[in-house]
């Protein structure tokens, strides 16, 4: 399906540019669908990003192994994955109400089918967002691993085509204001890095 100016935000000028980018990305997208490496990360990108499990793990896990910091950071980490979770999907989302490009998802993936509209994509944005603190918190390398595991949740989204290319460029930059906002106004968020044992 292709997007057309009723089913993008920034109806107008941005319209046909957003439609454009949307496009050219799925085009590029569906030249590796069908193969089983990328169809089987992708899909199990997804499916993990689905609400924020994969992040919720990673806090689970500092906590296990960061001490007192740790269990610390991985409850400020799920309280505020929960909270950017219901501004964007319970609210960000309602003033747009984009069509997704398809209902379910690619038929070739097994994909979760969301109840929200498309814009912007919430693993993207969660993503960003648990990626940014994260990094705060480890610094290099760990920084790297956060960053690439975002980046490819994120990217699955338009590959399952469960959203367009400029809902994940939305989401991701959604995110990021909320990660920056959460860094200013949320207590302990700008600790000291977690010691790993």
């Amino acid at each position: 399906m292709t997007p057309t100016d009723a089913d993008v935000p920034g109806v107008g000028h941005l319209g046909p540019w957003v439609a454009r980018l949307d496009s050219v990305a799925d085009a590029g997208m569906e030249r590796l669908r069908g193969h089983r490496l990328p169809d089987a990360v992708f899909a199990t990108a997804s499916r993990v990003g689905d609400f924020s499990l994969v992040w919720h793990a990673i806090g689970l896990l500092r906590a296990v192994t960061g001490g007192r910091r740790g269990r610390r950071q991985a409850v400020t980490l799920s309280l505020l994955l929960g909270a950017e979770s219901l501004l964007v999907n319970q609210g960000v989302k309602r003033l747009f109400r984009r069509q997704r490009p398809t209902v379910a998802g690619d038929a070739r993936l097994e994909v979760r089918q969301p109840s929200t509209s498309s814009f912007p994509s919430g693993h993207a944005s969660s993503a960003t967002f648990a990626s940014s603190l994260l990094c705060r918190w480890d610094g290099h390398p760990w920084c790297l691993l956060w960053r690439a595991i975002a980046i490819v949740v994120a990217t699955s989204r338009g590959y399952v085509r469960i959203h367009h290319a400029s809902d994940v460029v939305g989401g991701a930059l959604m995110g990021a204001l909320l990660a920056r906002v959460a860094r200013r106004v949320v207590p302990g968020v700008e600790c000291t890095r977690t010691t790993r044992r």
